[in-house]
């Protein structure tokens, strides 16, 4: 490429700091991180042009200080694109890929081919878009720097309203969530927790799925980790602002926002993967290499490379990135991706003490806020229960697996469905953390929906490309007696209370409650257990289905109330089993048919009931009775004084019967209950 024979801009030397580009009223500065580079230009283009405006090719005398290249482009405004162009020892300028800023705060991937730029030809490059800084806003504060009483929801922002059915105005775009507002304030969750949105690259899937006209479309390849993604928003250009816009619309109905990112690896992939920024810019710093050969990248998270996240250069980076999000975005807290490469060396070996997990939490913006692990990695180090770091929350995989055995019908998982039941003590308490810091989650994006968990044995992901290779092989699922779709009416009964009886351990449990997005309504994939590349009807939520499946979003909205009204079902330490002074009864009081009689050591035990104590002058006592066995069971009740049971859940009736509010609940007159086959019952005590 050649530059503009006629500069339209002039010049200044610039600053270094801070990175990016960042207007004023006179122009802009332009600043990126090129440590080994010996030449560098930037670009400058106008929106929807394929050539040029002008290439600036910088002076190292005047325009490099320390690892940083920088120059002020006087005259230039918001809504400019760019890219940087650098030069290692032994390469031509002429003959290297244009770059994506890393600090770019907006992208335009209009020109963007992945397999072009792959092939050696550079005019495709993703470009970064001049924005105006994003201005803080007392909107955007944290609507609550506290999960214990969370309901998280995890929800990708294209999917959620790309559906013909979602009558928005601009589908699959932060603008179109906001119109969703009132359907997610009144299902009753606390928190959205969205699935990537930091631009990643549509276009990072292999070959077979490509062929397919498929494409990424979780998100989960991050090319720009201070942007928004532009496909999400109206006008790429003010991606900022977009963005705050959701979160401030969020924020005044009362709904925290948390965010999926991904620094574990990026878009770039390995060897064979594209040049898009850090391989030029910081290639030996940014990423694991194998010492004995630089190009091989070592990979522990299953997408080509590994970000060196505990290089000072590089955890600076993330910091301040998530600081960005938070002090100017308006984010509360963050979920981090396949979070245990946090804890590797530069040599990928474990830490005891690693440096980001720590710099994060102790950052001054960030300390508060809610940091959530997936504490495991693709190379075999799983760390729930131990994630380095003071407060961090985890996703409880733990928690999952065995509520889906005990759910399907596995046989003496009682001592340890107490455990998972009650925050999972056994994986926090040691640590001198509470029940907050377990996520229990059922289902999430990656897995059988719950619909699909119900009704598929094995995964069905032939759509994808990959000839059913992907996906995990391991769903603990029980289709209850036939695979796939069915007309059968038992079989679909029973599909139906086994996806109420998920939901309501879910919502009965200590610890803070996960749901995926679409499992209100019963939402199925097909038996596709991992469609990270399907942005297609099978993975968007159908609105239809809220008239269709209106019994079962009944159900969901008065299980969330349910949890709310109850402050036992949220405690702020681990459960004892001590008597309570203000209550004088125990907080937790375990039973099995009989009262106090739990079948702890029972192999075929597939029943467990607990009776929680009031904690507030106002709340009811809790009595819950959990039956996964093929058979009714009358259990016993205990007593009260001064109160009578009401059925509040039963999961073995038909809707409205299956949950009722406070006040249509039928009060029991004997002092016992017929528990059904594979059901959850639910009394609260009153007057």
């Amino acid at each position: 490429m050649q530059s503009d024979s006629v500069a339209r801009f002039s010049l200044q030397p610039g600053t270094h700091l801070p990175p990016g580009a960042w207007p004023d009223d006179d122009g802009v500065n332009f600043s990126v991180l090129a440590r080994d580079a010996v030449a560098v230009e930037l670009c400058l283009y106008t929106d929807g042009d394929a050539q040029p405006l002008q290439c600036i090719r910088l002076d190292p005398r005047r325009n490099r200080t320390f690892f940083f290249w920088h120059v002020y482009v006087e005259g230039a405004r918001p809504g400019l694109r760019y890219t940087w162009r650098v030069a290692n020892a032994g390469q031509d300028l002429a003959q290297v890929p244009e770059l994506l800023d890393p600090w770019a705060r907006a992208v335009d991937d209009e020109h963007w081919n992945r397999r072009a730029t792959m092939a050696g030809d550079w005019g495709h490059a993703l470009r970064a878009i001049v924005t105006a800084p994003a201005e803080r806003d007392p909107l955007l504060q944290p609507v609550s720097c506290d999960l214990n009483d969370a309901v998280i929801y995890e929800v990708h922002v294209g999917g959620f309203t790309r559906h013909p059915s979602s009558g928005v105005k601009h589908p699959g775009t932060f603008a179109a969530l906001i119109e969703k507002i009132p359907y997610l304030k009144a299902l009753g969750i606390t928190h959205v927790e969205l699935l990537p949105v930091m631009a990643f690259d549509e276009q990072d899937v292999p070959p077979g799925v490509a062929e397919l006209g498929l494409r990424n479309y979780w998100g989960y390849s991050t090319c720009a980790f201070y942007a928004p993604h532009p496909r999400y928003c109206i006008d790429p250009a003010r991606a900022p602002q977009e963005f705050q816009d959701c979160v401030r619309a969020l924020h005044a109905a009362g709904i925290g926002v948390l965010l999926d990112v991904v620094f574990n690896h990026t878009s770039e992939g390995g060897r064979t993967g594209p040049v898009i920024n850090f391989k030029a810019l910081a290639n030996d710093i940014f990423y694991h290499l194998d010492r004995n050969d630089p190009g091989n990248y070592r990979d522990y998270t299953g997408c080509g490379n590994t970000v060196n996240c505990n290089h000072p250069l590089v955890t600076n980076f993330i910091v301040r990135c998530l600081e960005y999000w938070a002090a100017n975005l308006g984010v509360d807290g963050f979920r981090f991706d396949l979070a245990s490469v946090f804890a590797r060396d530069e040599n990928g070996n474990v830490m005891a003490n690693p440096f980001l997990p720590w710099s994060i939490e102790l950052s001054p913006i960030l300390i508060e806020r809610p940091l959530i692990a997936e504490a495991w990695d693709a190379a075999g180090l799983y760390q729930v229960g131990a994630f380095p770091g003071m407060h961090w929350s985890e996703w409880n995989g733990r928690y999952r697996d065995l509520v889906r055995r005990f759910v399907r019908g596995d046989r003496g998982l009682i001592g340890e469905l107490a455990t998972r039941l009650t925050g999972s003590s056994d994986l926090y308490g040691a640590s001198n953390r509470l029940p907050a810091n377990g996520i229990n989650f059922f289902t999430c994006h990656d897995g059988f929906t719950l619909q699909d968990w119900v009704s598929y044995n094995g995964k069905h992901n032939v759509a994808n490309g990959e000839q059913n290779r992907d996906g995990s092989d391991d769903n603990l699922s029980w289709n209850c007696g036939a695979e796939g779709e069915s007309d059968d009416a038992a079989v679909l009964e029973l599909r139906r209370r086994q996806a109420r009886n998920a939901l309501a351990i879910l919502l009965l449990s200590q610890g803070v409650p996960m749901l995926l997005a679409g499992d209100e309504v019963l939402h199925s994939q097909r038996g596709n257990n991992n469609a990270w590349c399907q942005d297609n009807e099978l993975s968007w939520f159908d609105w239809t289905r809220l008239e269709s499946q209106a019994d079962m979003l009944r159900f969901v909205r008065e299980l969330i109330a349910l949890r709310r009204r109850h402050p036992a079902l949220r405690a702020r330490r681990f459960l004892t089993g001590d008597i309570q002074a203000d209550t004088n009864a125990p907080d937790i009081r375990w039973h099995g048919r009989e009262l106090d009689q739990p079948p702890w050591h029972d192999p075929d035990a597939q029943l467990l009931a607990f009776t929680l104590a009031p904690t507030q002058p106002d709340e009811a006592p809790l009595h819950v009775v959990l039956n996964m066995a093929d058979t009714t069971c009358t259990v016993a009740l205990p007593q009260w004084p001064g109160l009578r049971w009401r059925r509040a859940l039963d999961t073995a009736r038909v809707s409205p019967d299956d949950i009722r509010p406070p006040a249509e609940q039928v009060v029991l007159k004997a002092g016992e209950y017929p528990v059904q086959a594979h059901s959850v019952v639910v009394l609260e005590a009153r007057g």
